[in-house]
């Protein structure tokens, strides 16, 4: 059981929120720290509000969060909390309202709690691996079931606001689908596929890492979806690689396998997918 560590991600999602929100309408300065990738006082500001208090909270526990980690940083325990500040920097910057804080808990690498918040919408995803997946906002909660939608031209697909490859219309093309919605940050798209407003998410890059993905796939897999890298093989939180370099397959179960045999082999002619 994981009640007491879900009580904490979400009070403190909903704080970190409001420092977001606390930033966001500011004239807030934007510096790059990578090709494409944008960093913020939100960002910085967050990630060390969340480090903190999770370190306090649970002092045992590994934290590897994304303003703060490197291509050393090692998970030292069994239990590690991978902590995304800032999902969807670009929308942010962009004052979309497209964002969210994103707060995962692997065990024994595997994902097995997950907080997104959309502090623009008050929007609240949680999933516990066993104990179901909800949605929040307001006073009101809902219980998460991804659709039975199993036909790859009749799937919904959401895909990236910010940009979009020659492998995503390749997919759409292949598949047939028809129907696709843009939204920005992980956490947001694969609430979608939760809230049963989208069926599939496919992330055909090398682009994310744990903590993009590690909150996501538990709610996901919570609400009975698939959550897995574009060979169809579950994803690892060990804390040794860091870069989801298979990318990312999510989908209701229904309609993983009919999907997931065109989606590996457009990986392997993008080249991600090698054996």
């Amino acid at each position: 059981m994981l009640d007491r560590e879900l009580v904490e991600a979400v009070k403190l999602a909903r704080e970190a929120g409001a420092i977001l929100l606390d930033v966001y309408g500011t004239d807030f300065s934007v510096r790059m720290k990578g090709h494409e990738d944008p960093v913020t006082e939100a960002d910085t500001r967050v990630n060390s509000f969340l480090v903190g208090r999770i370190r306090e909270t649970f002092p045992a526990d590994s934290i590897i969060a994304e303003e703060t980690a490197s291509s050393n940083s090692r998970a030292t325990s069994n239990r590690c909390w991978y902590v995304d500040p800032l999902d969807g920097t670009k929308e942010f910057i962009a004052k979309n309202g497209e964002f969210s804080v994103m707060i995962g808990l692997a065990i024994d690498g595997e994902a097995r709690l997950g907080v997104v918040y959309q502090p623009t919408e008050g929007k609240l995803y949680r999933g516990v691996i066993g104990d179901g997946a909800f949605y929040e906002q307001g006073d009101k909660t809902w219980v998460l079931k991804v659709s039975d939608v199993k036909e790859p031209k009749d799937m919904r697909l959401v895909v990236s606001r910010s940009h979009r490859s020659e492998t995503t219309s390749k997919l759409v093309e292949k598949l047939g689908i028809t129907q696709e919605f843009p939204s920005g940050s992980v956490g947001l798209k694969v609430g979608l596929l939760a809230e049963r407003k989208a069926d599939l998410y496919v992330h055909l890059s090398d682009k994310t890492s744990a903590w993009d993905a590690c909150a996501p796939d538990a709610i996901l897999r919570a609400a009975g979806g698939t959550f897995v890298d574009l060979a169809g093989r579950a994803l690892e939180y060990s804390g040794t690689e860091l870069k989801n370099k298979r990318g990312i397959l999510a989908c209701n179960r229904k309609g993983f396998e009919a999907v997931a045999p065109t989606v590996l082999e457009i990986a392997k002619e993008a080249g991600l997918v090698t054996d």
